[in-house]
């Protein structure tokens, strides 16, 4: 079974801040939840490839995740330097630059992404006070569609005290994949605390991805948490739109992988879960 994460954020050393400090407001709960600031400074590259060798994880998806206080470009020219200096290792995933200046600029910077080579572009509408069907998204979904490029999406709970999780519910998602058929949608964090609704979109569109980046596993599989109806489908109906992830540094390789495997889902869905879906989705290859 190879492993595959479909998520991993771009090492901290290779990050390049252009506003300072974020505001308390943004940051100050995800360090009493996750311990944030910490795990990201411990971030480093060697940090990742020692991790994803320890854990026996053979490929994974890197992330230009852009929340308040870093320039697109040079996110994504990080991301794809990395990625062509370890090409079998590491697929690319751009962002855009928020709020926007204008869909325009925004659509060109998903061109950008595509010419760097990179697979997907990762976008976090509630940190900016925008829906994920916000009209003004709508060129660069448009634009990835055309490209054929993956569109990795914030949803769910996020812990900034700045702006309110209702712009990343379920129905906004299935909103933008009715609008754009053949776009491939990766929902991350699979939506919480919204994931019966989240499971029906990923149901109503085959091009929808629900990836588990940034989650502890053992509360999937934990009745009264909320996961009940995903834990239920997840190794029936929706074994080949689950996505493994850690979103690391947030959370341990190790850690992840120990979780899922004490779940008793069975040999055959967690070859999907933890490689073989990620390997279609970004890699092109056959499950």
């Amino acid at each position: 079974m190879e492993l595959i994460d479909a998520r991993v954020r771009l090492p901290e050393e290779l990050r390049v801040r252009v506003r300072g400090s974020s505001p308390e407001l943004l940051h100050e709960q995800y360090d009493r939840v996750l311990d944030l600031t910490a795990k990201t400074a411990a971030g480093t590259l060697d940090a990742l490839l020692n991790g994803l060798d320890d854990a026996g994880i053979a490929r994974a998806v890197l992330h230009a995740e852009y929340e308040d206080d870093a320039d697109a470009t040079q996110l994504n020219d990080a991301v794809a330097a990395l990625v062509a200096k370890f090409p079998e290792r590491f697929r690319g995933v751009g962002t855009i630059d928020l709020p926007l200046s204008s869909p325009t600029a925004a659509a060109r910077q998903v061109d950008q992404i595509a010419a760097l080579g990179l697979v997907g572009v990762n976008v976090q509408p509630a940190f900016f006070d925008l829906d994920i069907d916000d009209r003004r998204l709508y060129p660069v979904y448009s634009r990835a569609e055309e490209l054929g490029l993956v569109v990795a999406l914030h949803t769910g709970i996020n812990y900034s005290r700045m702006s309110p999780i209702r712009h990343e519910r379920a129905e906004l998602l299935d909103q933008v994949a009715c609008d754009f058929p053949g776009l491939r949608l990766v929902a991350c964090h699979a939506g919480w605390p919204w994931v019966t609704e989240f499971c029906a979109v990923a149901r109503r569109h085959p091009t929808v991805y629900l990836e588990f980046g940034g989650l502890a596993p053992r509360y999937v599989g934990q009745p009264g948490t909320g996961w009940d109806v995903l834990f239920t489908y997840l190794p029936k109906l929706l074994t080949g739109q689950v996505l493994f992830g850690t979103d690391w540094p947030v959370m341990p390789f190790g850690r992840v992988l120990e979780e899922w495997r004490a779940l008793d889902l069975g040999d055959d869905v967690l070859e999907r879960l933890l490689g073989g879906n990620a390997r279609a989705l970004f890699w092109g290859e056959s499950r």
